[in-house]
């Protein structure tokens, strides 16, 4: 073991590269090892206050190299070294005392480890000069500090590569999405459309529908309607809201509509098709319920007869801008005694508009008695619109404001005049 006091920085610098050299301590960890002495150091030889610097060799366990112990006291200390944040971390092996173990290259001399032979002129014994020690050490950070930066710098290539290879897929992923869309919106067209009845052509009658789904990804709900012309020339139509969104409840909807046009066809009374449908699905789909409004209008008188089972009431706008609603009472498909408790018999005169909907067209503010008094509003603003246009012009009125999403269907007749 070495020991030496030492009573200014310089010196006690100097020693300690003296010591790193001569155990052939790489640059880097040379440079770590003296500045963390110089710092442990300062604050006692600030004050006037020796420190000792002793070294020794330790065997390494095992296979490790062996390790030069090199310890820093301050003898006369007032409180225990500050030994945090150095750029070579110590031990503290005592209240005024810290040693750093630095492991040793494996081909060494054997030259013990010392600080010359003359401990009380260390200064002239270096092998190297101050400026020379520090130019060696600045080179050694310098070479670290631009391998760190050719390391960042391929890193960085490494990472716009890969960034741009994701950002390639990303858009890639956004095309096949985008197509993914388009193709899934088309097939909900084209299911939407099937699902429509065929137009009806009726002289002395226009006929205009809009539908809109609560849900977007699905082609329809549980609103539906069907139009067809009875062989008397009458015309039927089926107004359904079935309980529930999408397509469950499209098919509800659907097999009362078709029971219902099966039932028209075959000729029973109209008063008594509700009641019917409801014996025929029942068996089929016990959960099924479902509001449904019957309207059969004769083009060539105007004469128009109702069933109403629990749905919305019709709005009949008159040419001259009188309205009412023709209410009728009656329950629907899976409620109680269902069915229409009587039939509703009036006349649709030239340019009145009948308009037959579901709760979704009045609703959409969670208040029925509002939006029946709106729809009045809307459908004498509108009135004078090219019918074609007129059930979504009156959609997109009543839905200035919507509280809750909920299908929507619209179906709006206007009489043209008798037939000829």
């Amino acid at each position: 073991m070495t020991t030496n006091f030492f009573y200014a920085l310089p010196q006690l610098r100097e020693a300690t590269r003296q010591v790193s050299n001569d155990n052939r301590l790489p640059l880097e960890v040379r440079a770590r090892l003296v500045l963390s002495v110089t710092d442990v150091a300062a604050g006692e030889l600030g004050a006037g206050r020796p420190v000792v610097l002793s070294t020794s060799r330790e065997a390494g366990s095992h296979d490790d190299s062996p390790v030069l112990a090199v310890a820093l006291k301050a003898p006369r200390a007032r409180r225990p070294l500050d030994i945090a944040n150095l750029p070579l971390p110590g031990v503290a092996t005592g209240p005024h005392c810290v040693t750093w173990r630095v492991p040793l290259p494996r081909t060494q001399s054997t030259q013990p480890p010392g600080f010359g032979s003359d401990s009380d002129d260390i200064a002239g014994q270096l092998t190297l000069a101050e400026s020379q020690a520090i130019n060696e050490e600045l080179r050694a950070a310098l070479a670290r500090a631009d391998a760190l930066a050719a390391e960042h710098r391929r890193l960085k290539h490494e990472l716009g590569e890969t960034n741009g290879g994701v950002l390639a897929l990303y858009v890639q992923l956004e095309e096949r999405d985008e197509q993914l869309r388009k193709a899934h919106g088309q097939v909900l067209r084209d299911l939407e459309d099937a699902l429509r009845p065929q137009p009806v052509d009726i002289d002395g009658l226009e006929l205009a529908v809009h539908y809109a789904p609560a849900e977007t990804n699905a082609p329809t709900g549980g609103d539906l309607y069907d139009w067809f012309a009875l062989p008397d020339g009458t015309l039927h139509i089926t107004i359904v809201d079935a309980l529930g969104h999408g397509v469950r409840s499209t098919r509800s909807a659907l097999n009362v509509t078709h029971a219902v046009r099966t039932l028209a066809l075959e000729g029973h009374p109209l008063q008594s098709i509700l009641e019917r449908t409801h014996e025929i699905l029942m068996p089929f789909d016990p959960d099924l319920m479902a509001t449904v409004l019957l309207a059969r209008i004769d083009p060539a008188t105007g004469k128009l007869q109702l069933a109403n089972g629990s749905h919305p009431p019709a709005l009949l706008l008159r040419a001259d801008g009188t309205s009412e609603y023709l209410q009728l009472r009656g329950r629907g498909i899976g409620f109680p005694l269902p069915g229409s408790e009587e039939l509703l018999h009036t006349e649709i005169h030239a340019d009145d508009l009948l308009i037959l909907y579901t709760d979704g067209l009045t609703e959409s503010r969670r208040d029925p008695v509002e939006g029946e008094l709106r729809l009045v509003a809307a459908a004498r603003l509108l009135a004078g619109s090219p019918l074609a246009e007129l059930p979504g012009a009156l959609a997109a009125q009543m839905h200035t404001v919507m509280l809750h999403p909920d299908d929507t269907l619209a179906l709006v007749i206007r009489r043209t005049g008798a037939s000829p």
